[in-house]
């Protein structure tokens, strides 16, 4: 750990806050010597203090030891290198225009690769204004469709499914798009709609 690049980075983020030494340090009921002993370099500040520096700043704990805060390469938010993220713990399911750091439940998450190994028996209707999907998958409580999105080129509709419930959903009805569907062993994969 550097301990300039870590007291850089508590300077600049305690500054974005509009902090100063003292309102930190009283936070953390610590002194404000302290504070400033970090952000000169002299120091870093305690493992016991970590967690309470990244709730204050709303940043990662490896962030804060690595005193660097890089950005993601700008893309645009292209729809096109859309990334699904899925905690194998509690289920959420979380997505990105692309490459993102992502963390649940304590442990980094990496974006599901599509998978060309599962077939769906797709039945796609209109009903009304939308579409009406029915697919064959088993949804018992083994092995079953965690979720299913609709992406366009502008939108992502997403849909949680749970074990047992029945293998259908419905979308608002939209010109083109392509269907994602995340199987709990098989992985992601894609069909054209």
């Amino acid at each position: 750990m550097d301990c300039n690049k870590v007291g850089n980075l508590i300077f600049k983020l305690r500054n974005e806050k509009k902090m100063t030494q003292k309102q930190l340090a009283d936070i953390m009921n610590i002194s404000d010597k302290t504070i400033s002993k970090w952000e000169r370099g002299l120091g870093c500040p305690d493992v016991s203090l970590l967690r309470e520096l990244s709730q204050i700043f709303n940043v990662h704990i490896e962030k804060i030891l690595s005193g660097d805060l890089e950005s993601n390469n700008t893309n645009g938010g292209n729809m096109k290198k859309i990334k699904f993220y899925m905690c194998r713990d509690c289920g959420n399911v979380i997505t990105a225009t692309s490459e993102a750091d992502v963390a649940c439940c304590g442990r980094k998450l990496t974006g599901l690769e599509l998978q060309n190994n599962e077939e769906y028996d797709l039945n796609i209707e209109t009903v009304e204004n939308d579409y009406y999907i029915t697919f064959s998958h088993d949804m018992s409580k083994d092995h079953y469709i965690s979720f299913v999105a609709f992406v366009a080129y502008d939108r992502v509709m997403l849909i949680k499914l749970y074990p047992e419930q029945a293998s259908e959903v419905r979308f608002p009805k939209y010109n083109r798009g392509k269907l994602y569907f995340a199987c709990n062993k098989h992985g992601l994969t894609m069909k054209e709609l």
